[in-house]
């Protein structure tokens, strides 16, 4: 796999409306091939050799057509940030999503705030809404038991946790301990992880993002490994790397739970004119390229355009020939 078949190269950053995971703007670039558009967007700590799946994703997306789609909609989850909880009240009722992620264990909060944004995200949502959160491997064990108890209690009734735990026998402990179910998603990052998840018992759910794992081909084949359900996530990419995410979760043969993938709300701007928004709590299965007068506005100052090509360029190294 190389970039021989893409016709056009446009780095981007886009603000977020609030900082997410530290996170206030979101850069990449996006490339051009004969199937269309797609997305390279890895965090800036990910070295070349991990970002390399990400440009694989990226160039399978621009030149090899998605595989046949098995629904047309992909219902998802609204995403709460370590936000106050009148804050998330809000941003779950104007969602018009019956599933909410929320973010818990932020550095510098504490569970009793977890605690309140959680109870304040069931109130918005109502009985018959589905409450997840997710911890990004936050917590040890003890530490772990003890808040999804306690945030169990005030969602009457989590959906599951997300990562809890960093390391797998540590997931796997947990899961030992509670009633919730478990998902896993830091620990899910190559197609010889979810056989080890599976192997130990370790989680309930896997949540897989389509460009860590290399593209969608690569996706189906790590979800059909691990047999078990799976969650379709995000890794905050603009409506462009939405929509590869979107197409990996409508080829899927099982989707029993809301998908991670209405994201680009937490976007400030975006390179499309028709950003991939829910409506309803879902989304339309359709491919998304940039408006071009968007993408102008979205190429980054001349250090960071550099930066973004020379990291493209060393990712590009480490691909397969």
């Amino acid at each position: 796999m190389n970039l021989d078949a893409v016709t056009e190269v446009r780095p981007f950053t886009l603000p977020m409306r609030r900082r997410f995971r530290g996170v206030t703007a979101r850069s990449g670039v996006l490339l051009r091939g004969p199937a269309g558009w797609g997305e390279f967007s890895p965090f800036p700590e990910y070295g070349p050799a991990y970002a390399a799946r990400w440009l694989a994703c990226a160039i399978e997306a621009a030149t090899v057509p998605a595989p046949a789609t098995r629904r047309d909609v992909v219902e998802v989850n609204t995403t709460v940030p370590a936000v106050d909880p009148d804050t998330a009240y809000g941003l779950v009722r104007g969602s018009g999503c019956a599933t909410a992620k929320v973010k818990v264990a932020e550095t510098g909060q504490d569970l009793a705030q977890d605690v309140e944004r959680v109870a304040a995200v069931r109130d918005a949502l109502g009985g018959q809404g589905r409450v997840r959160v997710d911890a990004n491997a936050a917590w040890d064990v003890e530490s772990a038991v003890l808040a999804i108890e306690r945030l169990d209690r005030a969602a009457g009734g989590l959906e599951y946790v997300e990562q809890p735990c960093r390391e797998l026998d540590e997931l796997r402990e947990v899961r030992r301990r509670v009633r919730v179910p478990l998902a896993a998603d830091e620990s899910v990052r190559t197609a010889e992880d979810p056989l080890r998840i599976a192997g130990l018992d370790a989680a309930d759910v896997i949540v897989v993002k389509v460009q860590p794992l290399g593209g969608i081909r690569q996706g189906l084949e790590v979800v059909a490994a691990a047999g078990l359900p799976a969650v379709v996530s995000s890794a905050l990419e603009s409506s462009v790397g939405l929509a590869t995410g979107l197409a990996f979760a409508a080829a899927l043969p099982t989707l029993d739970h809301a998908c991670g993938l209405g994201t680009a709300t937490l976007l400030a701007a975006d390179v499309t004119d028709q950003p991939l928004v829910p409506e309803a709590g879902a989304l339309s299965v359709r491919p998304v390229g940039p408006d071009p007068a968007l993408l102008t506005s979205a190429d980054p100052a001349p250090d960071l355009h550099a930066e973004l090509l020379e990291r493209l360029r060393l990712a590009a190294s480490h691909l397969p020939h």
